[in-house]
């Protein structure tokens, strides 16, 4: 069977709590043999920390852009002290999902756009004393992200990690590849709509991807409903990782390769972007 690894999943989510059992089952029915569980804030760390021992998966520590309007300095100071209890932990194996959002309008304002760049630039320095990688909100920040991301790398050093749900410029590519970072692809490449990401795709280095679901958000086209369509009675499909292969399907179709060798790439690749993965696996 082939194998996939889903680099980002929140398995902690509301809408999983009544099947999370069934629901990671047919992922692993489906060949994807591993998900990365990345955090959104405090109160959800132990959740993504027990679900990943549960379901023989990985997660990550991190308090989310989103989150920030919520959280307190404290936070960041539970957070350190999080990354250090679980050093030894080889389930834990980045920090995130930390970053920018500029898409939401009051965090686009101040004070929460200073708020959250201070929180995601704290959370790189953590990232750099705990030697983890990254795994990174990109909400129309990308040229922000990536100027703190320059500002904390050492001379000569690059980062590890992974740019989720990349939706910005080939030049941006570029520049978070250049840093040492993967480029996440999901749901969203699935829509014909989407010209510009999936051309990227399509022509990025094929080192420079991997693969995710964001379960249960960014469902792929066939899960999607319009606001008239639901409006209407139709119900939202719910994301989740057994979608992974058909989606991966899209991106092998797009690039014009074989299924098993974009999955062999892409696994190689997330070993790559999260160490850690590699003992896991």
């Amino acid at each position: 069977m082939t194998v996939w690894i889903d680099t980002h999943c929140h398995l902690d989510a509301p809408e999983f709590c009544n099947d999370v059992l069934a629901m990671r089952a047919r992922a692993a029915a489906r060949g994807v043999a591993h998900c990365v569980l990345p955090a959104v804030q405090v109160a959800n760390f132990a959740a993504v920390r027990e679900l990943a021992h549960q379901f023989g998966d990985s997660y990550a520590l991190g308090i989310h852009p989103l989150c920030v309007a919520q959280a307190a300095d404290a936070d960041l100071a539970a957070l350190d002290a999080e990354l250090a209890l679980r050093r030894a932990d080889p389930r834990l194996v980045a920090v995130g999902e930390i970053g920018l959002d500029y898409f939401v309008p009051e965090l686009l304002q101040s004070p929460l756009r200073e708020r959250q760049e201070f929180f995601y630039r704290e959370q790189l320095k953590l990232a750099r004393r705990h030697g983890l990688p990254v795994i990174l909100h990109v909400r129309r920040s990308a040229d922000r992200l990536l100027k703190h991301l320059r500002d904390l790398a050492g001379p000569d050093e690059l980062w590890r990690g992974i740019a989720h749900a990349f939706n910005g410029s080939e030049v941006q590519a570029t520049q978070f590849v250049a840093l040492g970072l993967k480029l996440g692809f999901g749901g969203a490449v699935t829509f014909e709509r989407a010209l510009q990401l999936r051309r990227l795709a399509a022509t990025l280095p094929l080192d420079t991807i991997v693969l995710e679901t964001d379960a249960p958000d960014i469902a792929p086209h066939w899960l999607y409903k319009t606001a008239q369509q639901r409006a209407a009675g139709a119900s939202q499909g719910r994301n989740e990782p057994a979608e992974l292969p058909r989606i991966a399907q899209v991106v092998a179709d797009l690039r014009g390769m074989a299924l098993d060798d974009l999955a062999q790439a892409t696994v190689r690749n997330a070993l790559a972007a999260l160490p850690r993965l590699g003992a896991l696996l």
